[in-house]
């Protein structure tokens, strides 16, 4: 079975800060520079490099083909005192710029002691130019979102191309 790969990678050591700005949803669309540097994989071009970092469009992954996805996403957030909620999803169409917005595997989790290392994992349909992002959100007493640090992102594609049918 084919499989069609794209790795991505922020971490706030070797790019900077980035600022956590969140959208009507109340979620923060992670964003991804396109640098050696930060480890990045993307041999099928599914992250467009004529987007620059940090621009919402820099968030997106696009997939190269139909077929089965395998979503993964690592965040790390810094430590602070006013979060008592994380959460993450990832979303089809984040921009509205193709099928429209929809969101799934919504995560929430509470804090714990120090920094907040955060992993997950989905898997769904994923269809060749629907664009797809990792939003994550951290919220205050009140659902109230919160401009939280992040220090560390990566998010993961892996499409398999090659999605057996009944005869």
């Amino acid at each position: 079975m084919a499989v069609a790969v794209c790795s991505l990678k922020w971490e706030a050591a070797r790019t900077g800060n980035q600022r956590v700005v969140y959208d009507s949803d109340g979620y923060h669309l992670v964003r991804f520079p396109y640098e050696e540097s930060e480890e990045s994989y993307d041999p099928w071009g599914m992250h467009d490099p004529g987007k620059k970092y940090p621009d919402p469009e820099s968030g997106l992954i696009v997939p190269s083909h139909d077929g089965w996805g395998t979503l993964s996403a690592l965040v790390f957030w810094a430590p602070d005192s006013r979060p008592v909620e994380y959460r993450a999803r990832f979303v089809r169409d984040p921009l509205g710029a193709s099928t429209g917005y929809d969101s799934t595997a919504t995560t929430d989790s509470a804090p714990t002691g120090g920094n907040q290392f955060r992993t997950y994992m989905w898997q769904i349909f994923v269809r060749k130019d629907t664009p797809l992002g990792l939003k994550v959100t951290a919220r205050a007493k009140g659902d109230v979102p919160v401009p939280a640090a992040l220090t560390l992102a990566e998010f993961k594609l892996a499409v398999h191309t090659d999605v057996a049918v009944p005869d």
